[in-house]
């Protein structure tokens, strides 16, 4: 077994079985201590972190069990030291508990007594801590959601008894079954920034720590092979968590995984990484549900504000004329078949163009944040009224169904990273949000169906332990049940208003780019055969330089659209008219041929037009050869036929342009000399000579008759020849 095998054997052995309820503030103390800072603050000398909070849901007459680790900051030292936890009063809406998340109250309600903690804590030093009470101590007998301040008192060298650290938390207290439930679904994202050029080489090697051994994506996919099975073991997951996974992605870690890879010319370090991961990832893919993201993650309304619609379209994974690489792509590097009719738009937003646009490529369901929806907060219970994930929004061709993600439960997630102290603390504030929810519906009606989706962020950095206890949630405490993403449109419905306008993702600088590039590319799409298929590659590389992952990175994405129109212009570029060695051309006739030579450096077959034109279009004019195919990387000989209506020189311009006009190469200047006769040159010698022949005959006759009359004139002489024979001399 490897070693990152086994890291993750025993990460799923540890996993608990029951999962945690709660959530976590900073408290307060005595009536006579300030009010408790809020979480994060370190105005505490002593920070308190949390290791065990059980039980996850507290029953009446349960023993409350809590323990940690106490760690002085501070330059001071302290004895004495005291822990204890007291109460407030239940929370019973979601605002009041996100009141007293942003600013802990004194939960002074009830308080169970302080007990000591051995050892002193000196500056730097930490000590462990545990406390035992029960809910019969802290008065919980009727269910809810109850803050809970963690109280720690100590003395230092030059005061008295102080209060040294607090950490506020919550209990949910939940009666015994039958009781409400709330289902949750989850959307887990495996995505990353994309790290090929437009020629499709790796620009860099950030992948390879990505997929190492700890890496963020190896963690992503720890967090899914964590989750408790359904009988307690792995390989029968009891959480249907939905994968949303980036085909370009996938393609990027299967070209590593083959190996070797280059950086620069360089062998790339992520090999043996690579192949690991997908390994894990086909593992875990065969059990979850897996839904195709658009290819790259593009940026759909950046995108389409920019005018470029046509972009989104060609990179939803399963669009609506049947093609779409993102499914093939999908299927060939996990071996399974992913949903393709569902998006999940960057950021959880969209912009009505862009869903028409999603709409009309195949996408019939549409993932977004309540904070997208002017009354989102309707499908997540802050209204009062039961939770409902599922809602419509109108679109050109109908409504579309929109699952709603708790932007809620989405931070929190995101807060579970691997280098923060408070894992345990963040899955109690997890599990306080649903104990509301859950209370509110036990409290209107237990026996109505309520819904809640959960979507952390693309760029999520989770502690897999953290992470998969919050899942395993789900499917063990009796008030919460699991769902596979799907099963949402089948649940309840909600109204959530209109769509709340995005700000705008990419820079203005970089879209201009795309859009240029992507004119190149459909000029091109007249001079190929099939252009999703000859052109895909290029439409990979528009893809990537769009991908809504270059928001948090302006600089790498105007440098991933200036390598785009590079690469784009190589494409005209690769198809060239070939000029003579030394600028000239010949013509023996006045009809012979211009012949021409081509060269397509291409790997695919591309129709072209040859126009020539000569200067002042005088002298010589040639005819159109039409459309001429090229063969890949081949040289083709063009005999453009030509009318030559004088002998000399001409200046001529030769451009090779795609059928639509498009330039294809750079103009070529030549001279083209003919020695033939024209129809003109040939006129006017013919009438020279006929001049000649009529002077000729004027000047003899006018010699006879100037004889006959006795003149003595010399007979007219042509090139020193007597025009008149001499005459015989007398004998």
């Amino acid at each position: 077994m490897s070693r990152r095998a086994a890291g993750r054997a025993g990460g799923r052995l540890r996993t608990p079985s029951l999962v945690v309820l709660g959530a976590v503030l900073l408290g307060a103390a005595p009536p006579a201590a300030a009010h408790a800072a809020p979480e994060g603050d370190q105005s505490r000398p002593v920070r308190i972190t949390v290791d065990r909070l059980e039980p996850r849901t507290v029953t009446p007459g349960a023993t409350v069990e809590v323990s940690g680790t106490l760690v002085n900051d501070s330059p001071d030292t302290y004895t004495d030291l005291s822990v204890r936890v007291q109460r407030g009063d239940a929370l019973s809406t979601r605002d009041q508990l996100a009141d007293e998340l942003a600013d802990p109250g004194e939960a002074t309600t009830v308080s169970a007594p302080f007990v000591p903690v051995p050892g002193d804590l000196e500056p730097g030093d930490s000590l462990s801590f545990s406390y035992t009470t029960s809910t019969d101590v802290l008065q919980l007998g009727a269910d809810g959601v109850y803050p809970l301040l963690i109280n720690l008192n100590g003395t230092s060298d030059d005061g008295g008894p102080e209060r040294v650290g607090q950490l506020s938390t919550q209990l949910v207290v939940a009666q015994n079954p039958p009781v409400a439930r709330t289902t949750v679904a989850w959307l887990w994202p495996i995505t990353d920034r994309p790290h090929r050029d437009a020629d499709g080489q790796f620009a860099d090697d950030a992948l390879a720590g990505e997929v190492a051994d700890g890496g963020r994506l190896d963690r992503a996919v720890q967090v899914l092979e964590q989750v408790p099975g359904a009988d307690g073991a792995p390989g029968t997951p009891a959480v249907p968590v939905t994968l949303a996974v980036d085909p370009a992605l996938l393609e990027e870690l299967r070209v590593m995984a083959a190996g070797p890879y280059t950086v620069h010319g360089e062998d790339g370090a992520g090999t043996a990484d690579a192949a690991d991961l997908l390994a894990h990832l086909r593992r875990v893919a065969a059990q979850h549900p897996v839904v195709a993201l658009s290819y790259a993650d593009v940026d759909a309304d950046a995108l389409v504000a920019a005018g470029q619609s046509a972009v989104l379209t060609r990179s939803l994974p399963g669009r609506a004329d049947g093609t779409g690489t993102g499914a093939t792509i999908v299927q060939d590097v996990l071996g399974v078949q992913p949903r393709t009719d569902l998006a999940w738009p960057a950021g959880g937003t969209v912009s009505p163009a862009s869903l028409d646009t999603l709409q009309a490529g195949g996408i019939g369901t549409v993932v977004l944040a309540d904070t997208a929806l002017t009354e989102g907060g309707r499908a997540v219970g802050d209204d009062g009224d039961p939770a409902a994930a599922r809602s419509t929004l109108p679109a050109a061709a109908g409504d579309v169904t929109t699952l709603v993600a708790d932007s809620r439960l989405t931070d929190l997630v995101g807060r579970a990273t691997p280098d923060a102290d408070d894992a345990r603390v963040t899955e109690q504030s997890y599990l306080a949000e649903l104990g509301v929810l859950t209370g509110r519906l036990a409290a209107a009606d237990p026996a109505a169906p309520q819904t809640v989706l959960v979507a952390p962020p693309r760029e999520v950095d989770p502690d897999p332990a953290a992470v998969a206890a919050m899942m395993g949630d789900t499917a063990t405490l009796p008030w919460l049940a699991a769902a596979p993403v799907a099963a949402l449109a089948d649940g309840p419905q909600t109204g959530t208003g209109e769509l709340v306008p995005a700000e705008p993702g990419l820079s203005p600088e970089g879209l201009g780019h795309i859009a240029q590039t992507s004119q190149v590319r459909d000029d091109f799409a007249g001079a190929v055969g099939d252009p999703d298929t000859v052109l895909a590659g290029y439409d990979a590389a528009i893809a990537r330089a769009a991908s809504a992952e270059w928001r948090t990175d302006p600089e790498g994405f105007l440098a991933s659209t200036s390598s785009l129109q590079d690469g784009v212009s190589r494409l005209r570029n690769s198809v060239t008219l070939l000029s003579p060695v030394d600028g000239t051309y010949s013509l023996g006739s006045s009809d012979a041929p211009l012949v021409l030579t081509v060269q397509n450096d291409l790997p695919f077959a591309v129709h072209v037009r040859l126009g020539l034109h000569a200067r002042d279009n005088v002298g010589l004019t040639t005819d159109d050869i039409g459309i001429v195919t090229l063969q890949p990387s081949s040289r083709t000989t063009l005999q453009v036929p030509t009318h030559v209506q004088q002998s000399g020189g001409f200046a001529v311009t030769a451009q090779l342009t795609t059928p639509g006009g498009g330039p294809l190469g750079a103009a070529v200047q030549m001279q083209v000399k003919s020695t033939a006769y024209g129809p003109i040159t040939l006129g006017i010698t013919v009438g020279a000579a006929a001049l000649l022949g009529l002077l000729f005959l004027r000047r003899a006759v006018r010699f006879v008759l100037k004889r006959r009359r006795g003149e003595t004139d010399e007979p007219p002489v042509l090139d020193g020849v007597s025009a008149v024979p001499p005459t015989r001399s007398p004998v």
